[in-house]
């Protein structure tokens, strides 16, 4: 079982959390962190190779989290293009694909071997869909995609792997492709989340980024410095929330805390 709340506050640690937490403050050392930026591509594609297309569900609970799916929609059938930046081997692209046969989907991510298990899907047609490699902080997206032309671009669980040093230049990249007045839906992993309560020590690369023993990194946002970092590249913020999610193992008597932060935000 689960249950879920949204909200503005963010999660209270317990007191063994929050002194496990406080005491740990060593960070990797800079020349780890230089060589982890430099091997993030090498890092995600070993992942991929590990894993293949088994890591990730499918993630059908897209369109029932952001109904604005359907909702930015001005009439019933009416086509729509979307950008999923960073779409993985299609977990979240398929089921919406399946979903909405008026869709045409532009999907890109950093792992040329992620895009390849994206191509040799049996759901995968170029009549619906065009895939293609892209490092969404240096790789221009207008050289794949026409300028303002996309409805909806998916940011899910993807900025988060990114360093923070260089997330605004993910934004600034999306913003180009993006029609004025359509959103930004983005979902990732909230500051406190069980994940970053689970690192042990040596893992730390900064304020609330990470590194794990594979070599990819993950950061866990604030709902404060989310806001700032869409805000300063000109978008409009519509949502921007806390989703805490309770999830129970009764046969282990666990309780999972979870947290995401949930937002939408506008191209004026």
């Amino acid at each position: 079982g689960a249950f879920q709340k949204k909200g503005h506050s963010a999660r209270i640690l317990s007191p063994e959390e929050a002194e496990r937490l406080a005491k740990d403050q060593v960070l990797v050392s800079e020349f780890k962190q230089l060589k982890l930026e430099k091997e993030a591509q090498k890092n995600w594609d070993l992942f991929y190779k590990r894993n293949s297309t088994n890591f990730f569900k499918d993630r059908h609970w897209t369109t029932r989290e952001f109904h604005e799916l359907k909702a930015c929609r001005e009439f019933a059938d009416q086509k729509l293009t979307i950008l999923e930046a960073g779409c993985g081997v299609g977990n979240c692209l398929f089921p919406l694909l399946e979903e909405d046969p008026n869709i045409f989907a532009y999907a890109c991510d950093f792992s040329p071997r992620a895009v390849e298990y994206v191509k040799k899907n049996a759901l995968y047609s170029t009549e619906r869909c065009k895939v293609f490699q892209c490092d969404l902080t240096k790789d221009d997206l207008l050289e794949n995609i026409p300028s303002d032309s996309v409805d909806v671009v998916t940011l899910i669980f993807v900025l988060s792997a990114i360093h923070p040093d260089k997330m605004h230049l993910v934004l600034k990249n999306i913003y180009k492709v993006l029609k004025p007045g359509k959103c930004v839906l983005f979902r990732d992993y909230g500051l406190y989340d069980h994940a970053m309560l689970r690192f042990k020590s040596g893992s730390k690369l900064g304020e609330n980024f990470y590194v794990r023993q594979d070599g990819t990194r993950s950061y866990f946002f604030t709902e404060e410095f989310l806001s700032q970092l869409f805000k300063a590249e000109g978008y409009e913020q519509v949502v921007n929330e806390y989703v805490q999610r309770e999830t129970v193992n009764r046969k282990e008597d666990l309780r999972v805390p979870r947290v995401f932060l949930q937002s939408k935000f506008q191209k004026p």
